[in-house]
């Protein structure tokens, strides 16, 4: 046979269940805000990324600026046209003789004497 519950009784298990609910809500929304797509650990990736490319872009506009250094130069001051030239394209004044040295391969080591 079955106990009929009172009043009281039904009222309290409703109230479990909707604390049961409830915390289950509640974990789901931290884990969510804690690995969702725009949680916590995202916006660390995030961050960490933003200053990478931060700096990646410090780089590009150093050598950006060092580039703009070189043309002007080169613009501006023939010594610099005519180094680049010599070191870039192998370019000679008349006259001057191109000397190249290759590097020898080292001779094999000898075997030591008596053996």
């Amino acid at each position: 046979m079955r106990r009929s519950r009172s009043p009281h009784d039904v009222r309290a298990g409703r109230r479990q269940v909707l604390t049961y609910a409830l915390c289950f809500g509640a974990f789901v929304l931290f884990v969510n805000a804690l690995v969702g797509d725009n949680g916590y650990l995202a916006t660390l990736r995030a961050d960490h990324d933003r200053v990478a490319l931060q700096e990646s872009v410090r780089n590009v506009l150093q050598e950006n600026a060092r580039l703009e250094e070189r043309i002007r130069r080169m613009k501006t001051d023939p010594s610099a046209l005519e180094e680049e030239a010599r070191k870039n394209l192998n370019m000679i004044k008349p006259g001057e003789k191109l000397i190249i040295i290759k590097d020898a391969k080292p001779a094999p080591p000898s075997p030591a004497p008596g053996r």
